[in-house]
């Protein structure tokens, strides 16, 4: 049996040319649905499906983070982390310009601009996360020794759990 065609985006371009392993998981995209919905849809443990939030500090510098879908970042701590006064989510428009993704499909491989990304330190332990490939409905596993080979990721502690 053929297996499903998946979309062939920048995220999955990277991993193509850099041989690293991945595998593709297509869903049902639900709207406002986010990461507790990819884990049900794919049956993956929430805490494996990680969200890359386009955020930016307070001279408008963007940065992604990545973070276990059951946590949020605490902004306070990622400002602390970065040495700056205020670090905010980005609107819809300037995520989209600065990653060349839609909301709800960003990755953080292949994004139009450089950015910097920092992750969540524990979401760098796990066997195996789910990262969005580079469009909705499109999850890609890597293993996160894989995921440092494709991009330079800064740890950091700043999660909270969700309530």
């Amino acid at each position: 049996m053929r297996s499903p065609d998946f979309p062939i985006t920048p995220a999955v371009r990277i991993l193509r040319d850099l041989s690293i392993p991945f595998e593709p998981h297509l869903y049902e995209y639900e709207e406002h649905g986010g990461a507790p919905h990819a884990a049900v849809a794919l049956r993956v443990p929430l805490h494996a499906v990680v969200k890359t939030l386009v955020m930016e500090t307070e001279d408008r510098h963007p940065l992604l983070v990545l973070m276990h879908g059951d946590f949020e970042v605490s902004t306070k701590q990622l400002a602390r982390a970065l040495n700056v006064k205020r670090v905010l989510p980005c609107d819809v428009h300037a995520a989209q310009k600065q990653t060349g993704y839609t909301v709800g499909g960003i990755s953080p491989l292949g994004t139009r601009n450089p950015l910097p990304v920092y992750a969540e330190s524990s979401v760098l332990d796990l066997p195996r996360i789910y990262l969005n490939g580079g469009k909705r409905g499109f999850l890609i596993s890597v293993t996160p020794p894989d995921l440092l080979k494709a991009i330079q990721v800064t740890p950091v502690n700043v999660a909270i759990p969700l309530t």
